[in-house]
C-alpha cells in the first residue's frame, strides 16, 4: 500500500490531467450502471464555467446568500439521527417491482410506476422529518426516477405516498415542462449534482454540484424550471443560478477529498436547487468519505465565490 505521501502526488497528477479537460466532458461511468451517462456530455452539469465571465449582479446575490458563511458539505460517512449523511440512492433494474405512488402535488409529477426495492434508503433515515427525498437509477433503461417527501405504504397497504416525483432519461436534455417542480425545488434531476464517492476516488468530480441558499426569489433561469418564494427582491438570488469558486481562491492545504470537492467547485461550479442552509453543497453518503476532509471545507466562505454568467452555454439540442 502506497504511504500517504505517494498518494497525494498520485492525487496531484490526477488534478493536473483534468486542468486541460475539454469544456463538456462526460460524467464517469455510475457503479452499477456503467453503461448509463449522468445527462450527455452537452447538459447544463457537465459544462465547465471556469472561463465564463461573472454576472453584473454577482456581488448582490452572493451577499444575500452569506458573505461569511461557510461551505458546508451535507455529505458524509456514518449517520446523523438515525439516518446517512447526505442524500442516498438505489440503483435497481428491470426486474424490481414497480410501486404506485400517490402524490401531494398530482399535477406537476410523473404518476407511473416506481421502482422502489425493499429497504430503500431514505434520505435522513425512514423515520426523518426533512425531505426524505428517494433516487433510483435503472440501470437497464438508463432512466432516474426521484421522489420528494416519500413515505413507505401503510401496513396491508402497496401504494406510496409523495410530495411530488419526477422521472428522467440519463441520456437525454429533456426539461421538465415550464412551471413544473420536481423532486426539488428548482424543478431539476437531484442525482446528477450529488458529489459521490465514487468519483473522488478517481480523483475528479467532472460536473455541477447541486446547493441550498436561505433566502431566494420567485424567480428560476435555466437550467431550472421552478420556484419557491414569493419575494421579488432582486438582490436575492432565483433559482438555477450557477456559482464557482473563485480561480484565486488557493486549494493546496485542503486535504484530499476536500480538495476535489473544491476543484469542482471552481470549473463546474454549483446550482442553485433548493432553499436551505447557505452555501450547504449536496452529496451522496459513503461509509468511506473522511468527515474530517470534508470538513474542511468551511474554509471557503461565501466571499470566495462569483455568480457566473451563463448565457454563453446556449442551450443543448
Amino acid at each position: 500500500m502506497p504511504g500517504r505521501a505517494g498518494a497525494l502526488a498520485a492525487l496531484a497528477a490526477v488534478l493536473g490531467a483534468v486542468a486541460a479537460a475539454p469544456a463538456a466532458a462526460p460524467a464517469l461511468p455510475l457503479p452499477g450502471a456503467p453503461h448509463c451517462p449522468v445527462l450527455p456530455a452537452d447538459s447544463p452539469w457537465n459544462r465547465r464555467v471556469d472561463r465564463l465571465p461573472a454576472a453584473r449582479d454577482s456581488a448582490a446575490l452572493v451577499r444575500s446568500i452569506g458573505l461569511g458563511a461557510p461551505v458546508h458539505a451535507d455529505f458524509g460517512s456514518g449517520t446523523w439521527d438515525g439516518g446517512p449523511i447526505g442524500i442516498p440512492f438505489a440503483v435497481v433494474g428491470r426486474a424490481t417491482r414497480r410501486a404506485p405512488v400517490a402524490f401531494q402535488y398530482a399535477g406537476e409529477s410523473d404518476r407511473v410506476g416506481y421502482p422502489i426495492p425493499r429497504g430503500v434508503p431514505i434520505e435522513g433515515g425512514r423515520r426523518a422529518q426533512g425531505d426524505r427525498h428517494v433516487l433510483l437509477v435503472d440501470r437497464d433503461a438508463c432512466r432516474l426516477y426521484e421522489l420528494f417527501a416519500a413515505f413507505p405504504p401503510r401496513a396491508g397497504g402497496t401504494r406510496w405516498r409523495a410530495g411530488s416525483g419526477a422521472v428522467w432519461s440519463l441520456r437525454s436534455n429533456r426539461l421538465r415542462p415550464a412551471g413544473w417542480t420536481s423532486a426539488d425545488a428548482a424543478g431539476l434531476p437531484i442525482f446528477p449534482g450529488l458529489a459521490r464517492y465514487d468519483e473522488v476516488r478517481r480523483g475528479v468530480i467532472d460536473h455541477a454540484l447541486r446547493f441550498t441558499a436561505p433566502r431566494t426569489r420567485s424567480a428560476y433561469v435555466y437550467p431550472a424550471r421552478h420556484f419557491a418564494s414569493d419575494a421579488r427582491d432582486p438582490s436575492l438570488p432565483a433559482m438555477g443560478i450557477r456559482v464557482r469558486l473563485r480561480r484565486t481562491v488557493s486549494l493546496r492545504r485542503l486535504p484530499p477529498q476536500a480538495r476535489i470537492v473544491a476543484r469542482a467547485l471552481q470549473r463546474y461550479g454549483m446550482i442553485l436547487a433548493d432553499n436551505g442552509a447557505p452555501w450547504y453543497v449536496s452529496g451522496a453518503p459513503d461509509r468511506r468519505w473522511v468527515n474530517d476532509d470534508l470538513h474542511a471545507l468551511g474554509r471557503l466562505r461565501g466571499r470566495d465565490f462569483e455568480v457566473v454568467d451563463t448565457r454563453a452555454l446556449g442551450r443543448p439540442r
